[in-house]
């Protein structure tokens, strides 16, 4: 199962932490795993690449962890992404059910 957490500090984003392969499918034909995996690192790729937002991200290929830290403050277009990338995960998450997918949104720890 994908495990994704997100957390913020009121509507401001601070981390986003994903861990696990979906075991939908598979290795290479997993669908659940390659459309959250499009998700997350589209999004932060579109942040790098497209707005003024910095973070510190982690990754690694075995355990399908990957943890972004956003640590300077978050732009308005970085927010956007985020939103979307949080819309489509959590119709991920409706459609596919939990045994695939788990998305939690919270507050985060200062």
């Amino acid at each position: 199962m994908i495990s994704i957490t997100i957390e913020k500090s009121g509507e401001a984003y601070r981390k986003v932490s994903c861990i696990g392969h979906a075991g939908f499918a598979q290795s290479g034909t997993d669908i659940v795993c390659a459309a959250a995996s499009v998700l997350v690192i589209n999004t932060l790729n579109a942040i790098e690449a497209l707005t003024d937002t910095t973070f510190e991200a982690v990754s690694e290929k075995e355990t399908g962890k990957l943890v972004a830290h956003f640590t300077d403050g978050i732009s308005d277009q970085a927010t956007l992404l985020l939103d979307a990338m949080v819309m489509g995960l959590s119709e991920m998450t409706r459609q596919y059910g939990q045994r695939y997918i788990t998305l939690e949104v919270k507050e985060a720890a200062l």
